[in-house]
């Protein structure tokens, strides 16, 4: 997916990191690295994976392949529209002044400058950069004090005809004068900046900067004057790909390659490129880095049919169904199942090949200096009140998520705990105690103290309790009337304490005085008399009217349901309807996967707390199909996390045969643990296949459930106020390669149904998805995620900056989509970028997240998994971590020589 720039504030962050609206992988940003030897920032979360060289055992020459999602429409960074490949570029062919080591700390790059430090403090800041007397441009012409200046002036801020799309820490800059001498800089700061080690990278030559014409079109499609490893050949929009080739003129070490063509691949369409031998090095997203996996785990096994890709699934009783099909007398089906056939066959030749050629190629894999979150919209509705959002951070177990996401990858799981940074990070401390552990307890007492309770949504604000015999004249009004909703001790008293019993699902508790039944405790006919029963149905369907009036744009089965789960409180997840693949959820049936004829699959879930049509968990239908199944206990330590390398076990997908008919999807389920898995856990996934149905304990998500396991049960039952139920929209991206998120959205939404807080679950486009829901505020909860930074007092203001009204009414709310925000936080993050003491700085931005915390606009959750396949022999490239790449010593490794793992090439 294409990055969709924001309504206002910055757009990209640095180098590497623009806004991220990342569901399909959509920033090339490479994994976490390094550890930490001191105090800072605890321990690295994991290594980079590059397979490092010295430059003595890489090769001169060579052209390398890299994919990129698309070629740049500018390769100006600073403008709106610069997208990840625009980085790419300018880290290559421009100077940058400072560069990322393996902890993301900024170190000034020798290549450029000799030194650079703050010189004067009082009265004003003075920052003095001594420059390489070597640097200069591919015209000859000397880096100095006017290229500095150019730039300062185009970003500052004040010269509205620069299409610029930051200008953060140059408006501070007072002026730009020349040193001693033409190698010195002298930069002098109206305000202190802390961050000021963040400007001038990468640095453009004044012809670019120095007029604002030439700064809004000169460099959209070419760049002329450049100042690195290398410089940019051509941009051939139409072949979809970008040049770079050796600068003649680098006065550093030379590049190893010859050129670097940057090719944009869709990341669905990767995997064939590989195999296809288009390109060298590309970041996969979950399925073609999944395939990558198991032609490596096939090494070896020649000769043999694959147990997965377009064949894995089918049966001898779908072949055979398949062949009478295609041999029958109906002339016309047996045209399409041969066409059919045919096509299947095809498929699984061409699957059989690029499986065969991606063995060729390594899986380079870590985590990227990025985090997923669960966002919040504060701005209006339920989540407007602080103590709702925190019940839902509370409710939410962070660790079953990054479980489910990391673990089977073979990746740290660990939550974050920074809003602001990264594990391994100078700035990161675990400021999540803010919040608070995961406590389902103390989430469902902030939402009782916000008003929302069980049966808070059959209560109507202002309907008294009335006496016994006020109850008795509604019934028979009920009986006279059918239901008059002016009756005002009527059905709404009943109704209100219908579901104010705080009691297990399923028990009954002993009431004082003459006893109402709930709708759970419902009479079976004959129990009552039929005036009771007259009553008790005039107070159902008044609940029922008022619900769809107190809920006009919900959808119009609301009161149904939330009865329904009253009635079986045991059984939350929802049957789908036979042969449909439709779930009674309302979302479109473009949305909905197929369904395995009516069997419930762990994961699969549509809206919780549907009542079940076809059956009891554990009973045999009528129809002869498998028994419905409740939700398996999910809690940690009882089932295996959803792997994004297992489509079997992926929500949203099914299969059309019984589990134990499948002994492909076993083995291949074993051949993906071999991989990514270490010795004692990679046999689960295939005991999980392999054993018996009625033997297994517990379930993993994508598998059937044990027969007869009973589900958890709602605490308390749906929360509600005066008359509404506590129902929030949930917007998830339905795009390819995003299936990895919509599992985590869907566990979320399992979570918070648990302790009776509703979800309605939207998929939408992904090219939609950030601009017109989540720029818009047309959501109350998403997950999206940020990129890292080294300067988080810069780069995280604007996120977490609290929004201020607009002239016109609205919210300016830069790049803080959850409308959620302090004064205070703003204090400490202005603080924070004024504060010269880099220790002091830290402590500050430490603060600032813990108030973040605090506020609960999100719940950072993971970091997000990169992985990259790889030539062999490809050196010093892969997943880079924080740290910035050195172009110029990319390339391949000689024949003969000793890799990194100490074997010979």
């Amino acid at each position: 997916m294409s990055h969709v720039g924001a309504p206002r504030g910055r757009t990209c962050s640095r180098t590497l990191r623009s806004v991220a609206l990342v569901t399909t992988g959509v920033l090339a940003l490479p994994g976490l690295s390094a550890c930490s030897s001191d105090q800072d920032g605890g321990d690295a979360s994991a290594a980079p994976d590059i397979a490092p060289a010295a430059r003595d055992v890489v090769s001169q020459g060579g052209t390398l392949r890299w994919a990129v999602d698309s070629v740049p429409a500018t390769l100006n960074v600073f403008q709106a529209d610069a997208s990840s490949a625009t980085s790419r570029i300018a880290g290559a062919v421009l100077p940058s002044l400072f560069t990322l080591d393996k902890r993301g700390r900024p170190q000034h790059n020798k290549d450029y400058l000799e030194s650079a430090k703050v010189v004067e403090r009082e009265p004003k800041q003075v920052v003095l950069y001594k420059l390489n007397q070597q640097a200069v441009w591919s015209d000859g012409r000397e880096i100095g004090a006017a290229d500095f200046a150019a730039q300062w002036r185009a970003l500052r801020g004040k010269d509205s005809a620069y299409w610029t799309a930051r200008n953060a820490g140059y408006e501070r800059i007072e002026k730009i004068e020349r040193g001693a001498s033409n190698l010195e800089v002298r930069v002098t700061y109206a305000k202190p900046y802390a961050d000021w080690k963040s400007l001038f990278t990468p640095l453009y030559p004044k012809d670019i900067t120095g007029k604002p014409n030439s700064f809004n079109d000169k460099a959209r499609s070419a760049l002329k004057t450049t100042a690195g490893p290398f410089k940019v050949k051509s941009v051939d929009r139409k072949d979809k790909k970008v040049t770079l080739v050796r600068n003649p003129r680098w006065w550093g070490d030379p590049a190893k390659l010859d050129a670097i063509v940057l090719s944009a691949v869709p990341r669905n369409k990767r995997a064939s490129a590989l195999a296809d031998g288009k390109i060298d090095l590309a970041e996969l997203d979950t399925k073609g880095a999944e395939r990558v996996s198991l032609a490596l785990a096939d090494t070896g096994t020649e000769g043999q049919a694959l147990n997965h890709g377009p064949g894995a699934e089918i049966t001898p009783a779908s072949a055979l169904r398949s062949w009478a099909l295609a041999h029958g007398s109906d002339d016309e089906k047996a045209e399409e199942a041969r066409i059919a056939r045919e096509q299947t066959a095809a498929a699984i030749k061409r699957y059989a090949r690029e499986q065969k050629a991606l063995r060729r190629y390594e899986l380079r894999k870590s985590l990227e200096p990025a985090y997923t979150q669960l966002a919040m919209n504060g701005e209006s509705g339920p989540l407007a009140d602080e103590r709702v959002r925190r019940a839902i951070a509370r409710a939410i177990d962070r660790q079953e998520l990054a479980d489910l996401v990391l673990k089977p990858l073979g990746l740290p799981a660990r939550p974050l705990g920074s809003h602001l940074a990264l594990l391994g990070q100078e700035a990161y401390a675990d400021s999540s105690d803010a919040l608070g552990e995961q406590d389902t307890k103390e989430a469902l007492a902030l939402l009782a103290d916000a008003g929302w309770t069980p049966g808070g949504a059959l209560k109507k604000a202002g309907v008294k309790a009335g006496s016994e015999g006020k109850k008795k004249k509604a019934a028979d009004a009920d009986k006279e009337d059918g239901g008059d909703e002016g009756n005002e001790d009527g059905g709404n008293s009943d109704e209100k304490r219908s579901g104010t019993e705080g009691s297990a699902p399923g028990e009954r508790q002993a009431r004082p005085g003459p006893v109402e039944e709930r709708p759970s405790e419902r009479r079976a006919p004959g129990r009552g008399t039929a005036e009771e029963e007259r009553a008790g149905e005039g107070r159902r369907e008044r609940a029922e009217a008022d619900g769809r009036e107190q809920e006009a744009r919900r959808p119009a089965e609301r009161a149904d349901k939330a009865q329904a789960r009253q009635q079986r409180p045991a059984e939350r997840e929802p049957e789908r309807k036979p042969g449909t693949g439709k779930k009674p959820v309302e979302q479109s049936a473009a949305d909905e996967a197929a369904t395995d004829e009516g069997t419930y699959i762990v994961g699969q879930d549509g809206k919780p707390g549907e009542a079940r049509r076809d059956g009891k968990p554990g009973e045999e239908r009528q129809d002869g199909r498998p028994p419905a199944v409740a939700h398996q206990d999910d809690r940690p330590g009882r089932a295996l996390p959803y792997s994004p390398f297992a489509p079997e076990f992926s929500p949203g997908r099914a299969t059309d045969t019984h589990f134990q008919e499948a002994p492909l999807q076993g083995r291949s389920m074993l051949r993906r643990g071999a991989f990514f898995e270490d010795s004692g856990s990679r046999q689960q996934p295939a005991r999980a296949a392999q054993e018996p149905q009625d033997k297994k304990q517990s379930g993993v998500t994508g598998a059937y459930a044990p027969r007869g396991t009973a589900a958890p049960a709602p605490v308390g039952g749906p929360l509600g106020k005066n008359g509404k139920r506590l129902t929030l929209r949930f917007v998830l991206p339905k795009g390819e390669g995003s299936e990895s998120l919509r599992a985590v959205g869907e566990r979320i939404a399992r979570m918070l149904d648990r302790i009776g807080i509703g979800t309605e679950i939207t998929k939408v486009d992904d090219a939609s998805y950030f601009k017109d829901h989540i720029a818009s505020g047309v959501y109350d909860l998403a997950l999206y995620s940020w990129p890292a930074t080294a300067y988080p007092a810069t780069d995280g203001r604007p996120i977490f900056a609290k929004p201020v009204p607009a002239s016109d009414g609205s919210l300016l709310v830069e790049q803080n989509y959850t409308r959620v925000g302090t004064n205070h936080i703003d204090q400490l993050f202005d603080q924070a970028v004024a504060e010269l003491d880099e220790k002091a700085a830290r402590d500050l931005v430490r603060r600032a997240d813990a108030r973040i915390w605090a506020a609960a606009g999100s719940l950072p959750l993971y970091q997000r998994p990169e992985l990259v396949a790889a030539k062999p022999g490809l050196v010093n490239a892969g997943a880079f971590g924080l740290s910035t790449p050195r172009y110029q010593d990319i390339g391949f490794q000689k024949a003969g020589s000793a890799g990194p793992d100490g074997k010979k090439k």
